[in-house]
């Protein structure tokens, strides 16, 4: 045992008692906590004051952000290591395996092999994820969902680490660890887990406005996707193409859903979070188990690689803008058919490590300073997260295409190198490996001061979130209202209520006055912005109906149902790609013989989330379990959440039991035919009924 009171040398000494944040003992014995931080402003680690920590040091306002910038880097480096072992951001994650095939229209853009030979096959393997939540919170909560998609090529890997929303909360990477310090629980009380709608969220996007945009798409139906098949995926930012010819352009790219794109509504999406916090990827497992495989074609929007990097006034080079598909077309350039679940959640799902200087010959980065940090910090968070350099030979990580790249030894190595010289050049090992033919930046003219700026483009924070806004139908418009009352609703500071409805008035003024009601404060004056053109295609309600690959129909049933009836609806179903699952009382099996019927779902088990649509078979009505109010509840919540519902014979009693009456979306007939099976497909394809959404808002009583 050491003895404290051995004298200390004369040529010794010891570091100044001082707490981690700097304090003295006396400041600790005057009633300071020496824990807690120290001083009115702002530090590096190192006590050195700072003047701006919210843009990172460029090489003037528009240039490419510098490697000495050494706050940039200690402020993402320490938010990289926040958490040990589990992901700070999109910690909630599922996978899947998949394959690319080209279209080969690609060419004349980019000479990238994967996108530009005509019916090139590339293996894929797609991570789906939220952003705020821990490993351990629910699918379905109100959020952005990452969509990061790596590509194992012939030339090397390429990821496309994206979101469903196609523009950031943030223009500048230096803030990221502030934007999700805010979003996350808190953390005196570690709560709200996983959502949003809380002050500290609110207090910051109501500081920096250039959030506006980002908040209005995640409070839309787009912050709670009906599943991962149903959801856009954007890379973000703008990327720089070149063809074999030399020639660049500048690029934004798009997953777009061959299902289409259909989102939750907020009470199933809360009802999902604790019934079935497992949802979406448990629907995505499933589906590719039944084979109705996820399908995305990936699209290109592209502009001409000017000087000023803008197309039609829009800053390509500002993260929170979008350029309307109205104004420059997604051009369609292959396919993603996502068909394989992981054999091991851990191995592939946990350690896929991604990162966005994943590049191949043909796709070049831009100076957009959230991108520019991106670089640096998808790199660093996987030292610590999957505990050293050598992470890209995990399985998971391994690039299908020969590795020799002169990196040596660190921890968890498994790569056993030969000969005796991993540096160039050299004379022992042959003079190999070689630097012939690779990867080449297109040169870019970089001049400016060192500046700790924005270009002034960046400064309209407002214009695009009223575009959106005003591109969405009334049902979309209503969404959000109730959207940010209910989040606003939730703060506890009034200051931050009042502020961010300040930020509504320069978006819409029934918009703003509607949320102030529901929040019981007055309305501010409308300080309205212009904005462009509507674009419809923001719309997430389609024109008419879709596919119905992989949705999921309930049948209720028991004894004495209509069994060869189910099995006639089962065929139109089927064939076009649904899954039928049978409703009943008790489980196992619903008569013998050629009808016979699985019991996959009992009145205890089955919530109406579940369920695309829902039908009443005939035979129900007189049974003693005809009104259960368990059944009774799952066709009133489907009512209510505007599905398709049908019933045929005496099954339209039981709806009647429930207070379903015919109306918009209810399909009622005497037995189940052709055409019945037709009207009905049809009317799953639709998604959601929402003429039956209008009647109730058209009936409502306005706020006082």
């Amino acid at each position: 045992m050491a003895d404290s009171n051995v004298t200390q040398n004369p040529d010794q000494a010891a570091p100044k008692p001082v707490s981690p944040t700097g304090r003295t003992e006396r400041e600790h014995l005057l009633g300071g906590d020496p824990r807690a931080q120290a001083g009115e402003h702002l530090t590096t680690s190192q006590g050195l004051r700072l003047s701006d920590t919210d843009h990172s040091l460029k090489a003037g306002p528009r240039g490419p952000s510098l490697l000495e910038d050494f706050h940039l880097r200690e402020k993402i480096t320490h938010f990289d290591h926040e958490r040990i072992p589990e992901r700070v951001v999109h910690a909630r994650g599922a996978a899947a395996h998949g394959t690319f095939v080209a279209y080969g229209n690609a060419g004349s853009a980019t000479k990238a092999k994967f996108l530009a030979e005509k019916g090139k096959k590339t293996d894929v393997f797609v991570r789906f994820s939220t952003v705020l939540g821990s490993r351990g919170s629910a699918d379905t909560v109100r959020d952005t969902r990452g969509f990061a998609t790596k590509f194992y090529t012939d030339e090397g890997t390429f990821d496309l680490v994206g979101n469903n929303i196609p523009v950031f909360f943030i223009q500048d990477g230096i803030k990221f660890p502030d934007i999700i310090h805010a979003g996350k629980p808190h953390p005196d009380r570690e709560i709200p887990q996983a959502q949003s709608a809380h002050d500290t969220f609110w207090d910051f996007v109501g500081l920096h406005t250039e959030a506006t945009h980002h908040v209005f798409w995640n409070m839309s139906d787009r912050g709670i996707p009906r599943s991962y098949r149903t959801m856009e995926g954007f890379g973000v930012h703008t990327f720089r193409l070149e063809n074999e010819a030399g020639e660049t352009c500048l690029a934004k790219f798009h997953w777009k859903p061959v299902a289409g794109i259909h989102s939750l509504v907020w009470e199933e999406a809360q009802i999902a979070a604790g019934v079935d916090p497992d949802f979406h990827r448990r629907d995505m497992a499933d589906s590719i188990e039944a084979g109705a495989f996820f399908e995305y074609e990936l699209g290109l929007q592209l502009f001409p690689d000017s000087e000023e990097e803008t197309f039609e006034g829009i800053d390509l080079l500002d993260p929170t803008k979008i350029v309307p598909e109205e104004l420059a077309p997604v051009q369609l350039v292959g396919k993603l058919t996502l068909d394989r679940n992981p054999t091991n959640f851990f191995a592939e799902t946990e350690q896929v490590a991604f990162h966005l200087g994943h590049l191949v010959p043909g796709i070049q980065v831009t100076n957009d300073p959230l991108l520019q940090a991106r670089l640096f910090s998808y790199l660093d968070t996987q030292l610590t997260r999957l505990g050293g350099p050598n992470f890209p030979q995990l399985p998971i990580n391994r690039p299908h295409t020969p590795v020799n790249d002169n990196l040596r030894d660190g921890m968890h190595q498994t790569a056993v190198h030969r000969g005796q010289a991993p540096y160039l050049p050299n004379s022992i090992d042959g003079g190999g490996p070689f630097t012939t033919d690779g990867y080449v930046e297109v040169p870019r003219q970089v001049s400016g001061p060192k500046v700790r700026e924005n270009p002034a483009s960046f400064d309209d924070h407002f214009s695009q979130a009223a575009l959106f806004y005003h591109s969405l139908t009334p049902i979309e418009q209503a969404h959000i209202i109730e959207a940010f009352t209910f989040e606003l609703g939730k703060c506890y500071e009034q200051a931050i209520k009042e502020r961010y409805l300040t930020v509504l008035a320069k978006i819409d003024a029934t918009l703003c006055e509607t949320v102030a009601a529901g929040l019981g404060l007055p309305a501010p004056k409308s300080e309205l912005v212009t904005h462009g053109p509507v674009s419809p295609k923001l719309s997430q309600i389609p024109p008419g109906p879709g596919p119905i690959t992989g949705r999921i129909i309930g049948v209720v049933a028991g004894p004495g149902a209509d069994l060869a009836g189910i099995d006639e609806l089962r065929g139109p179903i089927e064939a076009a790609g649904a899954i039928l699952r049978v409703i009943a009382p008790h489980g196992g099996m619903l008569g013998k013989g050629k009808h016979m019927q699985v019991v996959e779902r009992t009145f205890l088990t089955a919530r109406s989330i579940e369920f695309d649509a829902i039908v009443v078979a005939a035979g129900v009505a007189e049974t003693p379990d005809a009104g259960d109010i368990k059944a009774r509840i799952l066709l009133l919540e489907a009512y209510r959440h505007n599905k398709a519902i049908a019933a045929w014979g005496d099954g339209a009693k039981v709806l009647a039991g429930a207070g379903i009456a015919s109306g918009p979306g209810v399909l009622l007939t005497d037995k189940v035919d052709k055409d019945f099976g037709a009207a009905f497909v049809q009317a799953v394809g639709s998604h959601r009924v929402w003429d039956r959404q209008e009647l109730v808002m058209a009936s409502a009583v306005p706020p006082a």
